[in-house]
């Protein structure tokens, strides 16, 4: 698989690679994370051409993802409909996970008489899907906790499911106007775990041999 004498590890260290494909995979990445300044200055010092209205489009998929994350989800998913109106329509799952957000919120402020009239008019509707009642179930179960941060599904409060959600929002996004959904880079280092794993289950078959 690889030149004789040379072990798989340092292989790699004999490979070229090009200055404008480093530098196409970090601009996909700060575009794809909506890294304005950083995209402004990086392709300024590189001398790349932007993508077209990429510098738009970044900034109106931030103030979304930062609408998520700070708790609003309901401005988020206006925010949304406004930039890609039928995705959330499309894409069910993804409308469910930012209800949901908003009704987290509701309950970590102690709102939760508003909570349930909330959970009753706008998540209700997706019990009649099976695949959603055991989330249904998740979510009702913390306005029995005085304390829900303590509750079994504290999780569902965490920031990680927050930005879980938002990742999903980016991706949806991204792939609804026909841009890849994952940075080059994701994808390499995707690509890369794969390899190695492959690498490791041949050298321990020759090991056995």
């Amino acid at each position: 698989m690889f030149p004789a004498g040379i072990h798989s590890n340092s292989y790699f260290g004999y490979l070229v690679v090009n200055d404008d494909d480093l530098h196409s995979v970090v601009l996909s990445y700060l575009v794809h994370n909506c890294y304005k300044e950083t995209v402004e200055s990086f392709t300024s010092c590189t001398e790349m051409k932007r993508p077209a209205d990429c510098l738009e489009d970044m900034e109106k998929r931030k103030r979304i993802f930062r609408f998520a994350l700070e708790g609003n989800a309901l401005k988020a998913i206006e925010l949304t409909q406004e930039l890609a109106q039928d995705l959330l329509e499309k894409n069910p799952d993804l409308h469910f996970d930012l209800l949901s957000l908003h009704f987290v919120e509701l309950i970590c402020s102690r709102k939760c008489t508003e909570a349930l009239e909330f959970a009753q008019s706008k998540l209700a509707p997706f019990g009649k899907v099976q695949k959603y009642v055991a989330k249904l179930e998740d979510f009702m179960a913390l306005l029995a906790y005085e304390e829900p941060e303590k509750s079994p599904m504290f999780h569902l409060l965490s920031l990680e499911y927050r930005q879980h959600v938002t990742d999903s929002l980016n991706h949806a996004i991204l792939e609804n106007a026909n841009l890849p959904s994952y940075s080059a880079m994701e994808r390499l280092i995707q690509q890369a775990t794969v390899v190695r794993q492959c690498l490791s289950q041949e050298q321990g078959k020759v090991m056995e041999c």
